[in-house]
């Protein structure tokens, strides 16, 4: 089943998002990771597509969502969570199941306990939790914050399969689509990653974000955590304790990766459709 690209307006700015599935099917949100756009889901909203109708927007300052004219009050969760809701409450999506990357776990985290609270049936945490390893964010914002630039589109390839080894197995097709669906070109003509720099002022602006325990102590609603084996973002420690605490998440370990799975092979995708249909 094929995408549909569509435009909306929350709180002040130009959202875009990808439609897939079935009208009157219940909702399924997919929200990306901090760097990265909506079609990151293009292989996992493929096969939910028939069961759910799916939503997948570009956070703002990413893909081709608005970029925002004031990145230190609007690059930070509180702004992602009002953004949420205005997209729920314009989209008539009365209550949705929420699967997050990253960033967009936590995302679906503050909203869970605070926009949309009561509006999140599951929600799924892609490799994301209320305690980050502060080593795995300085690695993050080391490439984020200065994105390079590249004369030829095949050279930022090479670039993202060396910075996104973490995501585990993709095939040279993927690949291929992660970067076309990543790039724009600059005014010298040459090109670069598809956001706004400037997103990574969160972490400078708005110090403790990430910090989410409280947060992620109000849920109730079935979780669960996929963790990468060798994520170097979520630990071992921190999942376990998500499993006690809260909605006291399911927790599955997710080999051959580590920060984030991409869930695109049958393995992952089986385990996110299993958990959504219970």
């Amino acid at each position: 089943m094929q995408a549909v690209s569509h435009y909306i307006e929350c709180c002040g700015r130009e959202i875009h998002y990808v439609e897939w599935g079935r009208v009157g099917k219940p909702h399924l949100i997919l929200w990306h990771g901090l760097a990265r756009t909506c079609r990151d889901f293009d292989e996992l909203a493929t096969a939910l597509s028939d069961d759910y109708h799916i939503f997948c927007p570009d956070t703002i300052g990413r893909g081709y969502s608005e970029w925002s004219p004031d990145p230190d009050n609007e690059y930070c969760l509180d702004f992602y969570a009002k953004i949420a809701l205005d997209f729920f409450d314009q989209l008539d999506i009365s209550h949705a199941r929420w699967v997050g990357t990253s960033m967009g776990g936590a995302i679906g985290t503050r909203a869970a306990a605070t926009t949309l609270k009561g509006r999140i049936s599951h929600l799924v945490l892609n490799d994301n939790g209320p305690v980050l390893n502060p080593t795995a964010i300085a690695r993050i914002r080391s490439y984020a914050g200065s994105p390079p630039e590249f004369d030829r589109v095949s050279e930022l390839e090479a670039y993202l399969r060396k910075i996104y080894i973490p995501y585990g197995w993709q095939s040279d097709a993927q690949w291929r689509r992660m970067t076309e669906t990543s790039v724009r070109r600059l005014p010298n003509g040459k090109i670069t990653t598809h956001y706004d720099p400037a997103m990574v002022r969160q972490f400078i602006v708005h110090e403790s974000d990430y910090a989410s325990w409280e947060a992620y102590d109000q849920l109730d609603m079935p979780t669960m955590v996929l963790r990468g084996v060798d994520s170097d973002l979520l630990t071992v420690e921190v999942a376990q304790e998500m499993t006690r605490r809260g909605p006291r998440a399911i927790l599955v370990d997710v080999p051959d990766c580590g920060h984030a799975p991409a869930l695109n092979v049958p393995e992952q995708i089986k385990v996110v459709s299993a958990f959504l249909a219970h």
